[in-house]
């Protein structure tokens, strides 16, 4: 290999490096996001140059992909009954306050672990960016308050359960319901209408390192990502979380570990150094060489 080659070598070990040193940061950044989920370079050698008997030299690296490790988070007791957490590996599923409803398909919903909802002023569940927190038809949840049921009318949440019912405290300060259906009065607490209402969806990715990030801790799916092309229903919920749970008055923390991601940066660090010195040399050598022809 010549010592050109050897440069160039040297510097895609300068570039990748970095690169993974930009994804390192940006999981140290977010240690304190709720529901986010760290990332981790994967390298690959490039095309190799083949020198006879055999024998291959390599000619560099090259980012291989940048994955999201979608390990189960720590979680955090809230204060807020509208904090959520999902044990296990499905999303809680929302839309922009612009888009239409219901939404047609799972895979159209954006996705998010962070739970951090609250009640608006036009009573929609949404979380922080206003983004509306979608029920099992695909629809936002939202309360109603006419300001002439006093029985019925919205006041505030009580508790959510694991599966996602929501129970609601009407404004007469006595009487709960539960949320049956978006903008609609709730229903009284009978077992046979927790069965029927519309509860906090949740949508499942077979393959979530493939989801697509759009900023917000939220995510797209993508067609290797599986999410579903279905409807939202009830029954396609309760399959989702068979073994899942929603935890109310809690929130998942972030993935990532700070002690690990030190002595990643010392490694990918000493990389870069070590490239760098590569480069060094290699200029070195063609400095004698142009040394020589003078």
């Amino acid at each position: 290999m010549s010592v050109t080659s050897a440069l160039y070598t040297g510097v895609s070990g300068l570039l990748q490096n970095g690169e993974a040193m930009n994804v390192i940061g940006n999981n140290i950044s977010n240690v304190n996001t709720v529901g986010y989920k760290g990332a981790r370079t994967l390298f690959s050698d490039m095309l190799s140059q083949n020198v006879g008997n055999n024998s291959q030299i390599g000619k560099g690296v090259q980012m291989q992909a940048v994955q999201n490790v979608f390990s189960q988070g720590s979680t955090q007791t809230s204060e807020n009954v509208t904090d959520l957490a999902i044990q296990g590996n499905s999303f809680f599923a929302l839309k922009p306050s612009t888009a239409a409803a219901p939404v047609a398909a799972q895979s159209s919903a954006f996705l998010s672990r962070a739970g951090a909802f609250h009640t608006d002023s036009n009573l929609y569940l949404v979380n922080p960016d206003g983004y509306q927190v979608l029920d099992t038809a695909g629809n936002p949840i939202k309360f109603l308050n006419s300001g002439a049921a006093p029985a019925t009318d919205f006041g505030k949440v009580l508790s959510i359960d694991n599966t996602g019912l929501i129970t609601y405290l009407a404004t007469d300060g006595i009487t709960q319901n539960y949320y049956s259906t978006s903008g609609v009065a709730g229903v009284a607490t009978t077992p046979a209408a927790a069965a029927a209402a519309q509860k906090v969806a949740v949508v499942t990715a077979p393959d979530p390192t493939a989801l697509k990030k759009v900023g917000g801790s939220l995510y797209q799916a993508t067609t290797t990502s599986g999410v579903s092309a279905a409807g939202f229903s009830l029954a396609a919920n309760k399959a989702n979380g068979v073994s899942e749970q929603i935890l109310s008055n809690t929130l998942e923390q972030s993935t990532v570990d700070l002690a690990n991601e030190f002595v990643k940066m010392i490694t990918t660090q000493r990389a870069y150094s070590a490239n760098s010195k590569t480069i060094t040399t290699s200029d070195q050598m063609t400095q004698e060489v142009l040394s020589l022809i003078r």
